[in-house]
Order: structure tokens, then C-alpha cells, then sequence
């Protein structure tokens, strides 16, 4: 077991690793879309709770 990995982390090289870096423009230009998503899981959970509103309303007594 300990051959196999040791075996696995010894193949994890550097060049298989893809390089990860930060670019503020693109961070600043995903922030329209992130908003986006906010505003639609909003308005999902508002219909939701009229939903769930209307049909308490509907069915007390």
C-alpha cells in the first residue's frame, strides 16, 4: 500500500499541475454574472415563498 503511494505522489510532477493564477480583470468581469445569480436565486426563493403563502392562504380554515 505505502509502495503504491508514494509510487502516486512521485508521478504528481510540477508539469502535470496546471498553473493557477489570479487575474483582477477577470474577477471584476465575472461580478456582473455572480450578481446575476444572486438576483435569480432571489427571486426563485421569493416565488417560493408566495407559493407557499398562497396555498396556506387557500387552504386554513
Amino acid at each position: 500500500m505505502m509502495n503504491l503511494l508514494s509510487g502516486l505522489l512521485l508521478s504528481a510532477t510540477p508539469e502535470v499541475i496546471p498553473d493557477l493564477f489570479f487575474e483582477p480583470g477577470n474577477f471584476i468581469y465575472n461580478l456582473k454574472y455572480m450578481g446575476i445569480g444572486m438576483l435569480v436565486i432571489f427571486m426563485v426563493i421569493g416565488m417560493i415563498i408566495l407559493a407557499i403563502s398562497l396555498t396556506n392562504y387557500l387552504f386554513s380554515n
